[in-house]
């Protein structure tokens, strides 16, 4: 079985061009959050002045196909003692799914503050509260979306299932505690990947939460148009972290969507934002 570190080893292909092989198969689409990882690793494997990346934005251009090869094509926009930066085409046959622009910058030191991490309860309760959820539910393997989170490379626990997975309308934010089922050691680009790729799992549920529509739903047409990201620090994704996410806004069958991805020591490691669509579909 493919590992998440064999998803995130790309084939150099030729000068500043990567192959990213398929992961584990979840429908038929390529996940968004698995190209936002290997496009970042490839803007990591074309660095090489030990500068790390501390932010990406990614526009998604058109479907691609979860179970081919993705070419990813890097050229580099500009490069300076402290920061560098790089663009990512991401491209399947003569199809371009997705443009990235990403910036790595030197680690060093300065003036600092974070906020702190929402109270949503410990995670063993929450791990409790989701397995009586999911034991009431029946088959659960046969929910659109909610029964292929198994197959993903990151172990998911929401802090309020019902709220997350179910048709009930709720206030548009929500909790997530997210780990990588697989340790890839320390290896700091691999890290921002893992998250990278975590942080499209279930995001832009944030925008649907107020609407009453449960993961899957044929009524609504949903994909992740663009997605920003901000590395405060390198995560150990192999420990669990917490995504709070919020949805300010939705309209013009968009939603968007912002969080912050919390250590489970408080830490704030990331913040991320996305736009979607969310389009209703005729009966």
């Amino acid at each position: 079985m493919i590992t998440f570190a064999d998803m995130l080893t790309l084939k150099p292909v030729g000068e500043g061009s990567w192959i990213g092989e398929p992961g584990s198969g979840v429908g038929k689409r390529l996940f968004g959050g698995h190209a936002l990882a290997q496009a970042l690793m490839a803007a990591c494997e074309a660095e090489g002045s030990g500068k790390l990346p501390h932010s990406l934005h990614a526009n998604f251009l058109a479907p691609g196909m979860a179970a081919d090869p993705v070419r990813y094509d890097v050229t580099q926009l500009g490069a300076g003692r402290s920061f560098s930066r790089y663009r990512v085409d991401a491209v399947q046959g003569d199809r371009q799914v997705l443009t990235m622009t990403v910036s790595a910058q030197l680690e060093e030191g300065g003036l600092s503050h974070a906020d702190t991490a929402p109270d949503v309860g410990d995670l063993a309760s929450a791990r409790h509260a989701l397995e009586r959820w999911q034991e009431s539910q029946g088959d659960i393997e046969r929910l659109p979306v909610i029964g292929d989170l198994g197959l993903r490379p990151i172990e998911i626990i929401p802090a309020d299932a019902p709220s997350l997975f179910g048709d009930a309308p709720h206030p548009p934010s929500s909790a997530v505690w997210m780990r990588s089922r697989d340790e890839i050691g320390d290896v700091p680009g691999m890290s921002r990947a893992q998250l990278a790729y975590a942080s499209d799992i279930l995001f832009l549920r944030n925008a649907l939460l107020p609407h009453g529509v449960r993961p899957g739903d044929s009524r609504v047409q949903i994909s992740s148009l663009d997605h920003a990201i901000w590395f405060h620090t390198t995560p150990d994704f192999s420990q669990w972290h917490l995504l709070a996410g919020h949805s300010p806004w939705a309209g013009n069958a968009r939603g968007l969507s912002k969080g912050h991805f919390f250590a489970e020591d408080g830490t704030l490691v990331a913040t991320v934002m996305q736009e979607n669509l969310m389009r209703v579909v005729d009966a």
